[in-house]
């Protein structure tokens, strides 16, 4: 083993013993890329698999708010996602303990299930408006959840102008798109209906939706706010998609007003524009598109 490997198996090792006590001799560990800029391990114990993500000290309090965000979506007791079993430092890096997903062959029924639990998810409310009671991260951009009484408002005030204008401060767009994106705000309004707040994902792709030791979904790595319904339905259309039996058990169980697939680019701005901030200008042109789509 090489000095490397022999000081993260160490770092490893104290991570376990510090939130699970006596651990016996780790009898297996793969490492994965995380995602979101963080490094990730499987560890197999006598009693059991865990799951443990890092990053080198960056993104401070992303795993906290990770932390909160499984617990929350927990409590709703809608839809599956793994126990956290600790948050904390060590050695100046952040990490997070949660159990490890069995996983098991994909039943039949997986989609429609999925479908279904996710509108059940989604038909959790509250009266304090859209928002959340802390910020939090979608991969690594931050996240503002301040509330507000008004889901539209939310949108363009937390979403779309606080990406907006962080990518105008690095300049990765320009005065010009920062001002179409200002014609774009005055014309959502008129676009976007104003559900009730639901409790939503937040970061809501196939790469999230794990197989779990029933065939059925578990979800991960969320970054849940209360908000619009429909911008998370627009963002499982991204990167491929999911099964149409997925959007038709989620109508049936929860019905999506009429005009919604006129709506899904303007929604899927939002994840545009973190993407424009986390990894470049790459992504301007889709983000103009969608622009000149509803503008001209």
């Amino acid at each position: 083993m090489s000095q490397q490997s022999q000081e993260q198996y160490q770092f490893i090792e104290s991570i376990l013993r510090q939130n699970l006590g006596e651990i016996g001799t780790i009898e297996d560990f793969q490492f994965f890329y995380g995602g979101n800029f963080n490094l990730a391990v499987r560890v197999k114990l006598a009693q059991g698999e865990y799951f443990i993500k890092w990053n080198q000290g960056d993104h401070l309090g992303l795993f906290q708010a990770e932390s909160k965000n499984l617990a929350l979506i927990a409590s709703t007791n809608t839809i599956p996602v793994p126990q956290v079993l600790g948050v904390g430092q060590l050695d100046e890096k952040e990490y997070l303990v949660m159990e490890c997903i069995p996983s098991a062959e994909k039943k039949e029924s997986y989609w429609s299930d999925f479908g279904i639990k996710l509108a059940h998810l989604h038909q959790t409310t509250t009266s304090l408006g859209h928002g959340l009671d802390y910020d939090n991260f979608i991969g690594a951009a931050k996240q503002v959840n301040t509330w507000n009484l008004q889901g539209v408002d939310f949108f363009i005030q937390n979403r779309l102008k606080y990406q907006v204008d962080t990518a105008l401060y690095h300049r990765k767009i320009d005065g010009a798109t920062n001002e179409t994106f200002e014609k774009l705000y005055d014309k959502i309004p008129s676009i976007i209906p104003n559900e009730q707040p639901a409790l939503i994902h937040g970061d809501l792709w196939s790469g999230n939706a794990m197989v779990n030791q029933h065939g059925l979904v578990s979800l991960v790595d969320p970054s849940c706010y209360f908000g619009l319904r429909e911008a998370e339905i627009a963002f499982t259309t991204m990167f491929g998609g999911f099964e149409k039996e997925f959007y038709e058990a989620y109508h049936e169980a929860f019905p999506i007003l009429k005009g919604f697939h006129e709506r899904i680019p303007l929604y899927n701005l939002y994840p545009l524009l973190v993407h424009v901030n986390l990894f470049g200008e790459g992504y301007l042109p889709a983000v103009n598109k969608i622009l000149d789509s509803y503008l001209n």
